[in-house]
């Protein structure tokens, strides 16, 4: 584990995706919050703050650290079949939350796909990547337009 006891607390913001691909009919059922497991976007939430929260339990070496706040946040395109996964984290730490949001994102995405895997199994979870992250030694990062 790399040792942050001599960097100084700063404030650290980091915010990650993921995108869902699917049918049209299954983000319908999304939106409309009739799933056979229930509100899909509600327990996705939930799952994704609690995975963020966990994030030094589930990849090694990373630090725990004290969040101060924490968004999942969804949007769709019904004519493309996808739902944007979006997840922003914050802290006043010594190291950053990337980590955490990328997980966030991610375990988010997977929840999506096991609630709805009884309507279309063909889901595919096409990308999760961090998007911007701000704070630290290293300042603010952006990631460019495709």
């Amino acid at each position: 584990m790399v040792d942050v006891s001599a960097k100084a607390e700063t404030v650290r913001e980091a915010v990650a995706r993921a995108i869902l691909r699917m049918k049209p009919t299954t983000l319908r059922v999304i939106r409309q919050g009739n799933a056979p497991k229930g509100d899909v976007l509600g327990v996705a939430r939930t799952a994704g703050i609690m995975a963020a929260k966990r994030t030094p339990q589930l990849i090694p070496l990373c630090h725990p650290l004290r969040i101060t706040g924490l968004d999942v946040a969804f949007s769709d395109d019904l004519r493309r079949g996808e739902l944007t996964v979006e997840a922003r984290v914050r802290t006043v730490d010594k190291t950053g939350v990337e980590m955490e949001a990328l997980t966030a994102a991610a375990v988010a995405a997977l929840t999506v796909y096991d609630m709805v895997k009884a309507v279309e199994r063909g889901v595919t979870i096409t990308k999760v990547e961090l998007v911007e992250k701000s704070g630290g030694k290293s300042g603010h990062w952006r990631r460019g337009r495709r």
